[in-house]
């Protein structure tokens, strides 16, 4: 077979274009990273052209190096960091402020005010989700409330928004397509869940007109032709699969059956089990979300995310320069000498996500004595990824009413030996890692390639995976409920800290 499925995937500090074969495998990639701003604390934001330009850079360089020719790729997918929100004037394509990233939290005293006021149980019921700074909607309205002449110009009907994914489908078609699919739109705060509608009740409590929502549509099928000449050389390739970061790793996954399991250890650690056609409600602080459409159904998930995984190695690199590459992590961790359990960082740089909920939390270290050195920190912070993930299972295993026996992970940080083996000893149960951890970008392509017929079914892509390792459980019961006991110690230590200063 001659031809090949292109994804976009657009990660948080990112873009990258990855060409898959029909056995699944990575023919050529290209990344590139993105610029981070962060005006105050606990605001992040990115450049919505940068990403665009950037966006069409990887796509040329990926091009370039396999070799191929643009009636080689059959269809393109895409892929994206959730609930970083772009505004724009539809008639210029201009953005009118720059997106709002997923971790900013400088809408979380308005957040409060909307829980306070009893609002969250219809949020929750509709949506799936909590009023949470994390989600894409309260970020609309900061933007209408505070850049000059953005209400004014929402009312004319002139602003529209999405997330990163309906930013990059507009620009791939100059303009013709405002659209998403169901797995982002059920990240906003606006879309029901349930009818999958845009849910006017929502819309107006956040006050956003709803001719700035985009079109939603399934996220297997097609879209849109692209109309940008110089990237294709005149080619107009069909988009054929739109779908959230995190539900693409589930899907490339292969988690297509109810009850199956993955964590994604990327910038942010997000968990996801497949509930089949059922929205199940969670009642230990998780998420209720689409997973995906295809074939005329929909798909929905139990889903946990903690903010700070993979960042929280970068965080050893860039700020503390504890180590000169995140690979490095591993190679130093090992020399720690402090017993597991003498040292624990808490890594909520950006608040405490799930189960945990808690926006004025942050980024701790408790234990430390006279004799802790940088490569205990560096364990510990290696650890802190697996207790996050103990966090998360535990509370989706009680929502599902079973224990989850084996949990697969993807994922850049699955790659470090010690976080996939302590994650395994402190769940005390197998852990899966696959050959492929590109998993993300896997699942844009297989929901492309299933609308063009590239793969005929699920069975078809259930053949091309492949595992690396299993990692079993080494630890001893004992002493994994009590290094355990010590983690959820310093995280309520941290939730009395986070209450002071909630109140300042």
């Amino acid at each position: 077979m001659n031809e090949y499925i292109l994804t976009i995937d657009e990660g948080t500090t990112s873009a990258r274009a990855i060409i898959f074969d029909h056995s699944g495998e990575i023919v050529s990639v290209a990344q590139q990273e993105f610029t981070q701003y962060y005006p105050k604390p606990g605001w992040l934001e990115q450049d919505p052209i940068e990403i665009w330009t950037t966006t069409m850079e990887v796509i040329g360089k990926c091009m370039i190096q396999s070799g191929l020719t643009p009636e080689q790729i059959k269809a393109i997918g895409i892929t994206n960091q959730r609930e970083t929100v772009v505004v724009w004037d539809k008639n210029t394509g201009t953005p009118v402020y720059n997106d709002i990233v997923w971790g900013d939290r400088r809408t979380a005293p308005y957040c409060d005010e909307l829980k306070a006021q009893g609002y969250e149980p219809m949020v929750k019921e509709k949506t799936g989700l909590i009023i949470d700074s994390y989600f894409s909607g309260t970020k609309i309205k900061w933007i209408l409330d505070n850049v000059k002449g953005a209400r004014e110009a929402a009312e004319k009907g002139d602003l529209i928004f999405s997330n990163i994914d309906g930013w990059i489908l507009w620009n791939l078609t100059k303009g013709e397509a405002h659209m998403t699919d169901y797995s982002n739109a059920s990240r906003t705060l606006l879309f029901n869940i349930h009818t999958l509608d845009w849910d006017d009740e929502l819309l107006e409590l956040l006050t956003i007109p709803k001719s700035m929502c985009p079109e939603v549509r399934p996220s297997s099928g097609h879209f849109a032709y692209t109309k940008v000449h110089n990237l294709f050389e005149g080619k107009a390739i069909p988009i054929e699969g739109i779908i959230g970061d995190q539900m693409s790793a589930t899907f490339g996954q292969c988690c297509f059956q109810k009850g199956q399991c993955k964590i994604t250890w990327g910038t942010a650690g997000t968990m996801t089990m497949n509930t089949g056609d059922e929205a199940i409600e969670s009642k230990n602080g998780m998420l209720t979300t689409i997973g995906w459409g295809l074939n005329g159904k929909v798909q929905y998930l139990l889903e946990g995310t903690v903010y700070n995984a993979g960042s929280s190695v970068q965080w050893l690199r860039d700020e503390m320069k504890f180590i000169e590459s995140s690979g490095d992590s591993e190679f130093f961790a090992a020399k720690s000498t402090l017993p597991l359990g003498t040292c624990y960082v808490v890594p909520a740089f950006s608040g405490l996500g799930a189960p945990w909920w808690d926006s004025y939390a942050r980024g701790t270290i408790f234990g430390l004595s006279r004799g802790a050195a940088k490569n205990d920190v560096i364990r510990a912070t290696l650890d802190s990824i697996g207790y996050q993930t103990r966090d998360i299972l535990e509370s989706i295993s009680q929502d599902m009413g079973e224990k989850i026996e084996l949990l697969r992970v993807d994922g850049g940080a699955c790659n470090n030996n010690i976080i996939t083996q302590f994650t395994s000893d402190i769940l005390g149960i197998n852990v899966e890692r696959p050959s492929n951890v590109e998993t993300t970008a896997a699942g844009a392509a297989y929901l492309a390639g299933l609308s063009v017929g590239y793969w005929k079914d699920e069975q078809d892509i259930l053949n091309n995976r492949k595992v690396d390792k299993v990692f079993h459980p080494e630890m001893d019961t004992a002493q994994r409920e009590r290094l355990y006991a010590g983690w959820k110690n310093c995280v309520k230590a941290l939730m009395v800290w986070s209450e002071g200063e909630k109140a300042l």
